[in-house]
């Protein structure tokens, strides 16, 4: 290819324990598993390498942090001696119950800059309730270890809604978390997903979704983060800093911010979704037989689609608009081809009848009231 990939999304599958919101691809742990697992990455790594020169990495899962200081090495040796070290902005998540201080070195040794720490609650029996292993007294040591350890980006991953969850509680936390001084924020509304724990309680009856409660909730997440200093740069994010080069708060997770604006990246590890050269691809979402194919020397990859190019600025248009600074017109051309004002008129004036977005000569974007249903905004441009 001409040119080389800047993004590299890297999926470990494995957890200690399944959460009970989780939908994403993961397992509770085996040893010889997560080895075989490691080994394989590197295969994998080895196979793109010269397609990629990475200015974002992101290690997500899963519970990245749970594989050990040998697999680790391995897989920072390898990205070594391929020569995709380098990254602006290197992004591993990690779980309260899985950070050491040994860790944090060797990962800064090699040049990762942040991590994301699931918190999702600072009170046990709503940890207990989604499945979570680490208590909140873990979470005030683990954020401890991780500035010890040299990092000076930390992202806070929280939820809200959670069945049990109530205003006053919801609002602690977030003091509490926001007393941490992490320089970036995540915050999602749960989700039941089919096939889920959370969601078979939900058909069971065991508990019923408040919607005002939830709309209280994010609302208190808005108005708690601003007066922390946090700037809302995406639905769910938020991140401290300016920048005088950029729209995006200094600490805005450029990785995700690539997804947004419909960039391209590689996606390795089982079940990890890549977007190369107009060509969506999804590998195998099982580890033994994403294995299986490295160890005969081809990508683990279970699916491609060519995407025509509508539906693809659609997705980037209904992705882009996630983010609080919208679609600037030009950018958006530049990026799909398509513009903006004309080939989506219709859902343009919808929402700008809703009250949902607004539009000037430079761009068109939610409103508050539509970033709070951005979702149901974005099915609008899907083509």
């Amino acid at each position: 290819m001409s040119h080389r990939v800047r993004s590299l999304y890297v999926h470990v599958p494995f957890c200690a324990q399944k959460c009970s919101y989780c939908a994403f691809y993961s397992e509770a742990s085996q040893g010889e598993l997560i080895q075989r697992y490691t080994d394989t990455l590197v295969r994998e790594l080895a196979l793109v390498a010269g397609e990629l020169k990475p200015d974002t990495v992101f290690f997500g899962g899963g519970t990245p942090s749970i594989l050990n200081l040998k697999q680790w090495q391995a897989i920072l040796n390898a990205m070594k001696r391929l020569e995709l070290l380098g990254a602006a902005e290197w992004t591993i998540e990690c779980n309260p119950a899985t950070v050491s201080l040994d860790k944090c070195k060797l990962w800064r040794d090699y040049g990762v800059n942040r991590v994301s720490m699931g918190v999702q609650s600072l009170d046990d029996a709503l940890l207990d309730r989604l499945g979570r292993i680490h208590t909140r007294n873990q979470v005030f040591k683990s954020f401890d270890v991780l500035r010890r350890g040299g990092f000076g980006n930390i992202n806070v991953d929280l939820m809200f809604a959670i069945p049990g969850q109530t205003l006053e509680v919801w609002r602690a936390t977030l003091a509490e978390a926001l007393a941490f001084g992490s320089e970036h924020l995540s915050s999602y509304e749960v989700i039941y997903e089919d096939d889920t724990p959370l969601f078979a309680q939900l058909q069971a009856g065991e508990f019923s979704i408040d919607e005002d409660l939830a709309c209280e909730m994010y609302n208190a997440l808005l108005e708690t983060a601003m007066a922390a200093g946090l700037i809302q740069y995406e639905v769910a994010n938020f991140a401290k800093g300016t920048r005088p080069d950029s729209e995006l708060p200094a600490y805005a997770c450029r990785h995700n911010v690539n997804y947004w604006r419909g960039g391209e990246y590689f996606g390795l590890g089982p079940s990890a979704a890549g977007y190369v050269n107009g060509v969506r691809t999804k590998n195998w979402s099982n580890t033994t037989l994403y294995c299986e194919q490295l160890e005969k020397g081809q990508r683990a990859i279970e699916s491609t689609e060519k995407l025509p190019p509508l539906r693809r600025a659609g997705e980037a248009a209904a992705f882009g608009l996630r983010m609080t600074t919208g679609w600037p017109w030009q950018l958006f051309q530049s990026t799909t081809g398509y513009d903006l004002r004309t080939d989506w008129a219709d859902e343009i004036n919808s929402l700008l009848h809703r009250g949902w977005a607004t539009q000037n000569d430079v761009r068109f974007q939610l409103t508050p009231a539509g970033l709070r249903f951005a979702d149901a905004a974005a099915e609008l441009f899907l083509r």
